[in-house]
């Protein structure tokens, strides 16, 4: 076997270090995503002067918007992820002084905080609830694996978001056809609709009549430690039933709060 000159020898090693650590740097970040989704007037609760009032009813707002916007924030670094949302919470929109007087709206929080954690090499995720009681908060986890959506149709058309080259696929969902703009230019596998993940690939966009996201930036330069995108071992751990319930739970006593502190007063 011929050897290699040791300068030759030590340059490739140099330069195979390089493109490890260059590779080791594209693996962590942020994703920003503006995302929208519709809000089923069926799952609103309306109170007006102390008398919930359902869709349809002559009383029931007609100027409420139809859509809630967020942002969505997917930080990652290595294997795993955490996933972060902005925006939302509960709106009460409370009405003084007659019938004539302009209603004010005020965000007073959300029944619950939710965050989600990724390992997006086993393609599992861990979704901790965070409940505050009095001054007192309990963490709940639950993990699940990633679903495998089928009958994906790739096609051959292209466009830029978020500076990426991305191609258009098509995939049945929730009694729908949902486009979905996949990117293989990341060095990892990701949906900021966990349903909809490819075999390979980074979504920058999904479109669906009743939700949208879309990526704003990707920014491969944020410092994220590992750390920050692993679940807390504190959590209690529980099954996805199990974590709906602790859901419900903390809506019902979020709106009966509401109702003893604004149900009198207007409408949420």
């Amino acid at each position: 076997m011929k050897l290699l000159p040791t300068s030759l020898f030590t340059l490739l090693l140099a330069f195979g270090m390089s493109a490890a650590s260059s590779l080791q740097a594209q693996t962590t970040g942020r994703i920003s995503y503006e995302g929208t989704r519709r809000i089923d007037p069926n799952q609103r609760r309306i109170v007006i002067n102390g008398q919930e009032v359902k869709p349809g009813s002559p009383d029931f707002p007609a100027d409420l918007p139809d859509v809630r916007s967020f942002g969505q924030t997917l930080s990652f670094a290595g294997d795993y992820a955490r996933e972060a949302q902005e925006g939302g919470g509960a709106m009460v929109r409370i009405v003084e002084g007659g019938p004539n007087s302009a209603p004010q709206t005020t965000n007073i929080g959300r029944p619950f905080e939710e965050t989600v954690f990724l390992n997006l090499k086993d393609r599992t995720y861990a979704t901790v609830v965070s409940v505050k009681k009095d001054d007192q908060t309990t963490e709940y986890r639950a993990d699940a694996p990633f679903a495998k959506p089928e009958n994906w149709q790739l096609t051959a058309q292209t466009k830029k978001i978020a500076g990426y080259t991305c191609r258009k696929a098509t995939v049945p969902f929730r009694k729908e056809t949902y486009t979905v703009w996949i990117t293989t230019d990341l060095p990892f596998t990701y949906s900021p609709i966990r349903d909809l993940t490819p075999e390979k690939g980074v979504v920058l966009a999904v479109e669906g009549s009743g939700e949208q996201f879309k990526a704003t930036k990707v920014d491969l330069k944020a410092p994220v430690k590992e750390a920050e995108v692993r679940p807390s071992t504190q959590a209690q751990m529980v099954t996805v039933a199990e974590l709906n319930d602790v859901r419900e739970k903390a809506r019902a006593d979020f709106r009966s709060r509401m109702m003893e502190n604004f149900g009198g007063r207007g409408s949420n």
